[in-house]
């Protein structure tokens, strides 16, 4: 039955006191010493520097009367005082060093022994000692009964063991080299001093853990690992130099604690044992722990706290009382053999704590004390270190920079490891190459030119239908003008229509003509898709590595040693790659070593000669550079070895065939992407140019709407006229006093576009007389061209074709480079062309995408002297020079 930790009803630990020392003067051999080898203002300037080390020391000296976390902060800070101190003055027996300075500490546990040193290492690992003691006493002054306590005081434990471990590792040594010293400070101490404060950071975790009622399993792994922390201070504690420097309480605790908590895991362990019905294993564990705690009532020395006592009797009793329960069920039920305690394994164990890293909380990089002060021979000594160090740095990485080049080139001429991977079917593409094919596949590749030529079906049907409904609109008006003219004959005196609109018939067959070229452009594209689908196809595989032959097995063996023989390279190919990845963390090794290489306070100190100090110091980096040249050694044997291990896979699985088979993918993998290319350019091309033409028929047909409606207003007029003749209402025979305009091209100005009349049928039209209409007015009034002898009628100003003479027919996609392709309307601008003079260009028209956004308008000296117009022609498209000519003649 689970009881409460019989360690939680006793809390005993132990905490450690601080080291005492005597009075000491740093301010006047300090302030001495700036002023005689620098000079009296800079010991003026550090004045508050000396006065504050000086503080800081006095504190040290006196009896602790602050509060802990106060006393702990002073340690600190003068610890990193310390090392501005020990990098500046160089405190030593030498007659140019600081030689009047004498630091005395007496050890903690033996009071009147003491270590008096000329040494500022010294003075540094007592301080660190110290630190380690005030939170051992941290830990112990919490209230441990609760759990947030108990959290703390571990903290305060795990902090205090990590001051003892940067003790024995960084400072014990060296201030111990002295022929004073003390135990207290040796790496031995330090490092039993460690384990005993992670010790009693794991029981408060134990602690814990059975308060908030974790599993046996848990609780007896956390058990174990406080005892095994206990143990190691034990021994500890129990040899050299330490078996007789502590009194008999403390081994007698240290030694009763590793004990009580071996049993506890054994009790615990036992419970979960228990749950499992492993009754056999479960007695021979409390019959250990029930041995081991009488092993170390018996052997432990006096002295230890009756609370510990009292609860290695209370847990003895549980672990009785558990094993007799088990035996009797045992003999009753399981009747199971009981193993000896020698044959089980070893209870697991989990640790919860670790030592607090020191380093930034020690950290005195940052200390502004000092920092002035920087000897002159110690600076240059320092740099000519320094530029030893990079010349060695430097020399290794070029080597191993040479070697990786090397390995990289051998693999290239062996094509390795492409043909490994071939034959596990790992196959790739080059970079180039694939970023090429992945941009195709983007775009839609071959499967999508379908859909493109579709578009190009789709514009030119736009623009032939827009052309159609242009055409159908001048013919009937045309056919209207005929038909009038037969009926009235001579008195019918307006212009013809065939002789004003010449020039807009012109424009209309050089579309046509446009159209038909691009239709050729168009068939040739097909062409050359369907051509060359074959050769495109294998852009539209995915994934594109799936076009590349594979490496395959010979079909026929005669010792069936391929699979050696590749697995032989791949393991080869692996060692190598570890010696590539060896060679870098040797690099960073290397620039690690570097960054903590400061030798400055040797140089400061150092009595000898520099260069003998430098042989000594660069001597460190001598092993690296022992594994670089083993490194690159081994790569060279490694490589001849491979090399003859791909000879041999060669032969065995045909490489070269392969290699020839893959070099003729990846061209024809290149040839489609040329031609495809090829093709989508042509497409383009074609897309922008009746996107273009449309536009421009979309202008023309906008100016044959207006010239339209502006003919049947007139023809209104005249009918009217012509009916006032025949009725005899006419008063004169002259008719140049009417004052008609007939334009060649109507003006949008002139007629509003959005309320266009319809023409209106003579023999409906009433002889009321209406109100006045519209004059049209056009800018220009030479004689009509193509009809020279034909009278000028009174009233009506003969208009020539404002248009231009007649041009050549343009290539399709090249629409007339000298100036606007479409001679444009005049005077305002007018809004973008609609369908309001003509049916949609077919079902589901897309007007965004065929209708490209108005283009600027051609330059000044292109229009001349015409003003702006009002419809904005863009310009005309020419395909790129390197195009294949496909929209070109």
């Amino acid at each position: 039955m689970a009881s409460p930790s019989s360690t939680a009803a006793t809390n005993v630990m132990l905490a450690i006191f601080e080291k005492k020392t005597v009075s000491l003067d740093l301010y006047r051999p300090l302030r001495n010493y700036i002023a005689f080898n620098y000079s009296e203002r800079e010991a003026q300037n550090l004045e508050d520097d000396l006065q504050t080390l000086k503080q800081y020391r006095s504190e040290i000296e006196r009896v602790p009367a602050d509060s802990l976390p106060a006393r702990r902060d002073i340690l600190q800070n003068y610890y990193k005082a310390l090392c501005s101190v020990e990098s500046r003055f160089p405190i030593s027996p030498d007659k140019d060093h600081i030689n009047s300075v004498f630091f005395t500490w007496y050890d903690t546990f033996k009071n009147k022994q003491k270590a008096v040193q000329q040494n500022i290492h010294l003075e540094k690992a007592a301080v660190l000692f110290n630190l380690g003691a005030v939170h051992s006493q941290m830990g112990l002054s919490l209230d441990r009964s609760a759990v947030e306590g108990r959290r703390q005081a571990s903290h305060s434990f795990i902090a205090a063991a990590g001051a003892f471990a940067f003790l024995r590792d960084n400072v014990a040594m060296k201030a111990s080299m002295g022929s004073s010293t003390t135990v207290d400070m040796s790496v031995e101490c330090a490092g039993m001093l460690e384990r005993l404060m992670l010790a009693q950071a794991q029981e408060c975790v134990f602690e814990n853990t059975i308060a908030k009622g974790s599993t046996p399993g848990v609780c007896a792994k956390i058990s174990r690992q406080a005892g095994i922390y206990y143990e190691e201070a034990l021994a500890a504690l129990t040899v050299a130099p330490l078996n007789y420097h502590f009194d008999k309480g403390w081994l007698a605790h240290v030694q009763l604690k590793a004990a009580l908590f071996y049993a506890e895991a054994c009790y615990r362990y036992g419970m979960e044992l228990h749950e499992k019905e492993e009754i056999a294993e479960e007695i021979a564990r409390l019959k250990s722990g029930i041995s081991a705690l009488s092993e170390a009532k018996k052997t432990s020395p006096k002295g230890a706290a009756q609370q510990l006592l009292d609860a290695i009797n209370k847990l003895e009793a549980n672990l009785n009382q558990n094993l007799a329960r088990a035996v009797k069920e045992n003999d009753r039920v399981y009747l199971m053999r009981v193993p000896q305690a020698s044959s089980l394994a070893p209870l697991p164990a989990f640790s919860l704590v670790k030592p607090m890293p020191m380093n930034d909380v020690l950290d005195a990089s940052k200390e502004k004390m000092f920092a002035s002060l920087v000897p002159d021979n110690s600076a240059k000594a320092l740099s000519r270190y320094t530029e030893m160090v990079d010349d060695v740095i430097r020399s290794q990485a070029e080597r191993l920079q040479q070697g990786s080049e090397l390995a990289r080139v051998k693999l290239r001429e062996m094509d390795l490891p492409d043909s490994i991977l071939a034959l596990e079917g790992n196959l790739t593409l080059p970079m180039a190459l694939k970023e090429d094919v992945e941009a195709v596949q983007v775009c839609g590749g071959p499967a999508g030119l379908e859909a493109e030529l579709q578009q190009l079906k789709d514009l030119k049907r736009v623009n032939q239908e827009l052309l159609v409904q242009t055409e159908e609109l001048l013919q009937k008006e045309a056919t209207e003008d005929s038909q009038f003219r037969s009926q009235f004959g001579t008195r019918w005196t307006r212009p013809q229509s065939s002789t004003l609109t010449k020039n807009l018939q012109d424009r209309l067959n050089r579309f046509a003509a446009n159209l038909k070229q691009a239709a050729e452009s168009d068939a040739r594209i097909e062409r050359s898709v369907k051509d060359h689908a074959a050769l495109m196809s294998i852009l539209d595989r995915h994934p594109i590595e799936s076009a590349l032959p594979t490496l395959a097995r010979p079909i026929m063996s005669l010792d069936a040693n391929e699979d050696a023989i590749a697995g032989a390279l791949k393991q080869s190919l692996r060692q190598l790659e570890g010696l590539g990845a060896q060679r870098a963390g040797l690099e960073d090794m290397l620039k690690e070593m570097k960054r903590k290489d400061d030798i400055l306070p040797k140089l400061m100190t150092s009595t000898g000669s520099h260069e003998d100090l430098f042989r000594k110091e660069i001597a460190k980096y001598d092993h690296i550079c022992e594994e670089i040249a083993q490194n690159l050694e081994a790569q060279e044997q490694l490589l001849l070895q491979i090399q003859a291990q791909n000879e041999d896979f060669a032969s065995i699985f045909n490489l070269e065939d392969y290699k020839a088979s893959r070099e003729r993918i990846y061209k024809q993998i290149e040839a489609a992407i040329s031609k495809y290319r090829e093709i989508k350019e042509n497409i383009n091309e074609g897309l922008k140019f009746y996107v273009t033409l449309q536009d421009a028929i979309t202008n023309v047909k906008q100016q044959c709407s207006d010239f339209v409606m502006t003919r049947n207003i007139q023809c209104r007029e005249m009918m009217d006229e012509v009916q006032r003749q025949i009725s005899g209402l006419s008063f004169q025979d002259n008719k140049g006093s009417n004052g008609y305009n007939y334009p060649s091209v109507p003006q949008s100005h002139q007629v509003p576009r959005s309320n266009p009349q319809p023409p209106t049928d003579p023999a409906n039209m009433p002889n009321a007389v209406r109100p006045p209409t519209p004059t049209y007015h056009p800018s220009q009034q030479p004689a009509m061209a193509g009809n020279p002898q034909q009278p000028t009628m009174p009233g009506y100003t003969q208009n020539p074709l404002p248009y231009g003479p007649p041009q050549q027919p343009t290539p399709p996609y090249h629409l007339q480079a000298s100036g606007p392709p479409y001679p444009p309307p005049q005077h305002q601008q007018q809004p973008p062309p609609s369908h309001e003079y003509g049916q949609p260009a077919y079902p589901g028209w897309r007007g965004p995408y065929y209708n490209a956004p108005p283009q600027q308008p051609a330059p000044p000296q292109q229009l001349g002297s015409m003003p702006r117009p009002p419809y904005t022609v863009p310009s005309p498209y020419h395909p790129p020079p390197h195009q294949s000519g496909y929209y070109r003649q």
